[in-house]
């Protein structure tokens, strides 16, 4: 599945979990699954966790975090103890 299909199965509506991003059709946020995979959640583990969606939906939430790091940057500075 192409880029553009996959971040098809993502909505942004206001009135739907404040305007968080979130995979189509379910409340479940994009920011969540990308936590569970940064924590090493498994593809297998996060889809036994949450029924009804599909291997897609989390190759989406990739796609729109690549998406999002081409246009904002976080400060990963961090102290060193010397």
């Amino acid at each position: 599945m192409e880029r553009e299909q996959l971040l098809k199965r993502i909505s942004i509506d206001p009135q739907v979990c404040g305007g968080n991003p979130c995979i189509r059709g379910h409340r479940i946020w994009v920011s969540l699954i990308l936590d569970f995979l940064a924590s090493g959640m498994s593809h297998e583990e996060i889809l036994d966790n949450f029924p009804g969606i599909e291997p897609d939906d989390i190759r989406a939430c990739l796609a729109y975090g690549a998406e999002m790091s081409r246009e904002r940057f976080v400060d990963l500075c961090m102290e060193t103890n010397l």
